[in-house]
């Protein structure tokens, strides 16, 4: 039966404080607010303030800051959708180190810019570096625990495990752990590039320029230069839509021969502005943005007199002429533009090995990344689980040199022994099979935490973002290994009062016998 109701919204009186209320303890914010390390940040975050003047404006807390940055990329929100989660939920703000609930906006969504400008990518791996360090200390004391509950239980066990423990520690057998590399592209959020898109962007603002410099000096000229600005978009427009290699490449001469012309006039307009006294007609963003013009002109100049499409430094993006093409040979996209990644993934923890906006080969920072392993671990690596790239002769010899195995396909004629080979194919097919653990923090890097397309403009901020988005990776890992540790122990301690409940019961039986 159903029994209408006022459907209008009912009006809520009083005032309502949330954090003088009692909080679910089990909420994630809650959780993993104490398995941050909140005093590294804070002091990895002061050293940024260079300035000790006490006027102005108090800056955000380091807890506010990160915590904000943190909840942006595990939600996968704008900086003004940040703001506004924030403003509205209350496990968020206990997240942020607030002592009460606010109704108000905490801070405006461009402060989240300079958040990310102050916490960069070295701040972000020693942060890193700490989490691993306290994930580490949890993990033995854990074990410290469980050693110590079974040694209630049982009092074989604390031998076994002295014997496992004294038998790792022996040199002959220093290699510990395996070692998990691979290298990816972070693409960033920009047009797709073409040769005759930048050239008319190119001169499309160079042509702006002109109009800017010309309203100094229109009373000394009789006439404005002509640059045949509805010309060449004329041009670029009326090409065909599908005009071959040759109508391409005649496109593409026009163009050059256009964008020549305007950077020669506005180069004769800014010698003749500065001999009037004119000096401060640029701004500093302008006059870096002509800069990258004059480079992309050369550039593009040299491919069509040698008629190639390859050139160092090529550069495909006018506002974020940092970014570069990286060749990858998928079949979805062959070339990505926009950073290089390469990760190391030990015992389910991600930490970046490299990082740049070139193209590199990854395989040369085997070696290096070993020699990582050793210094945080204090012994070389079991096994070294990579793709076929890194199985060089260089790679190889060096790993045999240490008693490192790298996977992939054993060397040389395969053995007589039928099981020996079953043996090595087995031993491969397992690796192959455990490497795609750092293909999965590629998978939820990018499509759970947006690593798939870095939507920030600025070349800090977005090596900041993958810094974070690690980060996250290890934060979750932690979160999750918590609960799981949590879980056992509520079944261990289960089990442990069981078992006073029927010691208890047999003593009573026993009791009761003695005195019948």
């Amino acid at each position: 039966m159903y029994s209408g109701k006022n459907i209008r919204q009912q009006k809520l009186d009083g005032i309502v404080k949330p954090f003088n209320l009692e909080l679910d303890q089990t909420n994630r914010w809650i959780r993993m607010s104490q398995l941050m390390p909140w005093e590294e940040i804070e002091e990895k975050y002061a050293e940024t303030f260079v300035n000790e003047r006490n006027d102005g404006r108090r800056a955000k807390t380091a807890r506010e800051a990160f915590g904000a940055l943190l909840v942006q990329q595990m939600l996968g929100l704008s900086d003004r959708e940040t703001v506004e989660m924030i403003q509205e939920n209350v496990y968020i703000q206990y997240f942020l180190g607030y002592h009460e609930f606010r109704r108000t906006r905490p801070f405006d969504a461009s402060s989240m810019v300079h958040f990310r400008k102050r916490i960069n990518l070295e701040m972000m791996s020693a942060i890193n570096e700490t989490l691993r360090q306290k994930m580490e200390a949890a993990n033995s004391s854990k074990q410290k625990d469980e050693s110590d509950r079974n040694d209630d239980q049982d009092a074989s066990t604390p031998s076994q495990q002295g014997t496992a423990e004294d038998n790792a520690a022996t040199p002959d057998t220093p290699n510990k752990g395996k070692l998990l590399l691979d290298a990816t592209c972070v693409p960033t959020d920009i047009r797709f590039p073409t040769d005759l898109s930048l050239l008319n962007e190119g001169r499309e603002k160079i042509e702006k320029m002109i109009d800017n410099v010309w309203e100094y000096l229109k009373v000394c000229y009789r006439k404005k230069p002509r640059n045949y600005r509805k010309k060449a978009r004329k041009d670029y427009l009326n090409k065909a839509k599908k005009p071959g290699k040759k109508g391409v490449r005649k496109a593409i001469g026009k163009q050059l021969n256009y964008l020549k012309r305007d950077l020669n006039i506005l180069e004769d307009l800014t010698q003749e502005a500065e001999e009037k006294g004119f000096y401060d007609i640029y701004t500093e963003k302008e006059l870096e943005q002509i800069a990258v013009i004059r480079l992309m002109y050369t550039q593009q100049q040299e491919m069509y007199d040698n008629n190639t499409h390859r050139v160092d430094n090529r550069i495909v993006s006018l506002w974020q002429y940092w970014t570069r093409p990286i060749v990858r040979g998928k079949a979805k996209a062959p070339v990505e533009f926009g950073i290089k990644l390469e990760i190391s993934v030990v015992d389910g923890f991600t930490e970046i090995e490299k990082i740049s906006w070139n193209n590199f080969n990854e395989s040369q920072g085997l070696m290096d990344s070993v020699e990582r392993y050793k210094a945080k671990y204090g012994c070389y690596p079991e096994a070294v689980l990579a793709d076929k790239l890194y199985r060089n002769r260089k790679n190889l010899a060096y790993c045999k040199a240490h008693g490192i195995r790298l996977s992939g396909p054993k060397l040389g004629r395969p053995p007589k022994d039928q099981q020996l080979t079953k043996a090595y194919k087995k031993l491969e097919y397992t690796d192959s099979c455990e490497r795609n653990a750092v293909e999965g923090k590629f998978g939820e890097a990018k499509r759970k935490y947006g690593l798939d397309r870095l939507t920030t403009k600025l070349k800090e901020t977005s090596e900041t973002i993958v810094g974070l988005t690690v980060f996250t990776l290890n934060l979750k890992l932690y979160y999750r290994r918590s609960l799981r540790f949590l879980f056992i122990f509520f079944i261990l301690a289960l089990f442990s009062l069981f078992l006073r409940f029927q010691t208890r019961n047999s003593s009573k039986d026993s009791l009761f016998a003695i005195t019948c």
